[in-house]
């Protein structure tokens, strides 16, 4: 039996947007269709990054800390803190050392009764904004060595963009997914649809859980009294 030996399927946003108008009965005609399309894809991916931990978005960084400043702001496609350490002698092999930090809620942070302590940070808590989130420290940092906040987050899934070519910023895993809540997005905008969205959402949220069940974390779990690790 012949294959084809590749493994290269995809959809680019013109092709997931045509299935989805098919999926909700309708035809993509016109550049107006497509723009309240792309429109409701962004918001989908936005939809996404409230459900949950996505995998694919995970990544790190590390901000060098500057003796006396507490307070930093991260860069705005950084939209959550997942677990972050203090890391001393960067880069000698011998030295280099990380300590987890523990996250603190602002009402925690609040209670502190001198903010302005200085030593090696040991506590953090992420302060919110419309734009971006700011991870302040406690204690402050000291001068008595270089302090780095190394960390992991979750970055915010890309924007469409205008061209249809572009691709969306998910794992093909995800595609019959997309696919399948931006059908049930169209079909609740146009009235000649609207009877088709329960079955759509029926459909879209079983290929959620589908694939959010085969693209979780596989690492063991193991509890411990008074915590817990992953190892």
């Amino acid at each position: 039996m012949a294959t084809s030996t590749t493994f290269n399927f995809t959809l680019d946003i013109g092709d997931i947007i045509e299935e989805a108008y098919e999926r909700a009965g309708l035809e993509l005609r016109s550049g107006y269709d497509y723009k309240t399309a792309r429109r409701s894809l962004d918001l989908l991916m936005l939809e996404w990054q409230n459900r949950g931990l996505n995998l694919w978005t995970v990544k790190n960084a590390s901000q060098t800390l500057t003796a006396g400043t507490s307070s930093y702001d991260l860069t705005a496609e950084k939209i959550e803190i997942i677990e972050a350490s203090l890391r001393t002698d960067v880069g000698d092999s011998n030295n280099q050392s990380d300590l987890t930090m523990e996250r603190i809620s602002v009402v925690q942070y609040s209670h502190l009764t001198n903010k302005l302590t200085e030593g090696r940070p040991l506590q953090y808590y992420v302060g919110r904004s419309p734009d971006n989130i700011t991870i302040n420290l406690w204690p402050v940092p000291d001068s008595q060595e270089t302090y780095t906040f190394v960390y992991y987050y979750l970055e915010r899934i890309e924007d469409s963009g205008k061209p249809a070519t572009n691709n969306m910023d998910v794992p093909d895993r995800y595609l019959p997914c997309l696919v399948s809540g931006l059908a049930y997005n169209i079909a609740l905008k146009r009235p000649e649809s609207v009877s088709l969205a329960p079955a759509l959402k029926q459909i879209y949220e079983e290929q959620w859980e589908m694939v959010s069940d085969a693209f979780r974390e596989k690492a063991a779990l193991y509890v411990t009294p008074g915590g817990y690790n992953i190892l």
